[in-house]
């Protein structure tokens, strides 16, 4: 039943797919030794391997997976245990569908974080340091005043689109909190992105308003 609840509020996040689900922590390690993955969704208590030992033999195997915890595991021990280990974020069952999107968010801001050669203070800012009290009005913790101006510039963006780095020239908002904004606005379905793989290097998305 948690699996499947997992998988339904990942799946309604657009900015993922669930590519595997296991019941036992051991198959997960086999299939993730021979397979990339970005994030795993975790619990704690699985039948033949933990969660915990899970998360030892991936980071033993230096293999580069995030994982998120959902778990009805909540005593000091464990929690300590396993955020000392890095996990993204931890959530206790049960939850909300809201908790479990701004986990989400929470392993989407670090990736962008660390998608360039260097972070900036700035950007770890935004990472670490809890935002300030009344600063948020729209939606899902966004600033109203910046979806307007990114709603504005993808609107008069060329029909093929913009990348992240253009919409951030134009609106002097930095790369990651374009994305963060511009794929906010995918979800709603007011935008669309696509990838651009003609680039002679790393694709690139792309940003538009939709008609």
């Amino acid at each position: 039943m948690v699996l499947l609840l997992d998988r339904t509020f990942t799946e309604k996040d657009g900015r993922f797919q669930v590519v595997q689900t296991f019941q036992d922590g051991r198959a997960a390690l086999e299939w993730l030794a021979r397979n990339p993955a970005d994030l795993v969704v975790l619990d704690v208590y699985m039948p033949l391997f933990t969660g915990v030992e899970l998360l030892h033999a991936l980071r033993a195997r230096d293999l580069p997976v995030d994982a998120i915890m959902v778990t009805a595991a909540n005593d000091a021990a464990t929690v300590d245990q396993l955020l000392k280990m890095g996990v993204v974020d931890y959530l206790v069952k049960p939850f909300t569908y809201e908790r479990f999107r701004q986990a989400l968010d929470t392993f989407c801001r670090h990736r962008e974080a660390v998608t360039g050669e260097a972070v900036t203070q700035g950007e770890l800012d935004r990472l670490f340091a809890p935002p300030e009290s009344g600063e948020h009005s729209a939606p899902k913790g966004l600033q109203e005043s910046t979806l307007k101006l990114i709603r504005a510039c993808l609107h008069s963006a060329p029909p093929q689109g913009l990348p992240s780095e253009a919409i951030s020239r134009q609106t002097n908002l930095s790369v990651v909190t374009v994305r963060r904004y511009a794929n906010y606005l995918v979800e709603r379905g007011e935008a669309a992105s696509t990838v651009n793989y003609d680039t002679g290097g790393r694709p690139c998305r792309l940003y538009h308003a939709k008609e």
